[in-house]
């Protein structure tokens, strides 16, 4: 696997901040890649703005990252959307044969960190054109788990934010 940075995707939720990953050699992180790709997709417009609501405004929002939101158990990585029918507050989550997979690591309770997804067109991600994608959020998961296990990433749960073992916010594995 090539170098990649953490750097923040959305840290204006009053819940949660949203890290991505992001290779060194390109200038889009791997959410806005997903985002941007099926926002241009015709067929999948509708559910790519209903993933997105769902990470920004009932995770980033509402509830934050907690565990009835991230149900969907993929190896090392969780699936969003949730599945099945959630209800927090009065309000119903439910994506009942939901097209699109975001991969996602839950860091804590307000700090998650993004990584691509796809079409979820098979029962297994093995089998599913996901699997690739679905491989590399493991790797990306792995490494960065890793990492904050050996401090080389610090979690600031105070102030709600990763930082490098230096202190600083660029964070390079």
């Amino acid at each position: 696997m090539n170098i990649f940075a953490l750097e923040i995707w959305d840290d204006e939720g009053a819940k949660c901040t949203f890290y991505s990953v992001r290779y060194d050699d390109l200038q889009v992180n791997e959410t806005d890649l997903f985002f941007e790709k099926y926002d241009s997709l015709a067929e999948y417009k509708q559910a790519n703005q209903e993933l997105l609501s769902f990470i920004i405004y009932a995770i980033g929002e509402e509830h934050g990252a907690i565990n009835e939101l991230f149900n969907r158990n993929e190896n090392e990585v969780k699936g969003l959307p949730v599945q099945g029918k959630v209800v927090l507050d009065e309000i119903s989550y439910h994506y009942p044969n939901f097209p699109l997979r975001i991969y996602a690591l839950k860091i804590t309770n307000d700090i998650v960190i993004l990584f691509n997804g796809g079409v979820k067109d098979e029962q297994t991600n093995q089998k599913s054109s996901l699997h690739l994608i679905w491989r590399e959020a493991c790797e990306f998961a792995k490494r960065i788990l890793e990492a904050i296990r050996n401090e080389t990433i610090i979690v600031d749960k105070e102030n709600r934010k990763l930082t490098n073992y230096d202190g600083s916010d660029e964070i390079i594995l």
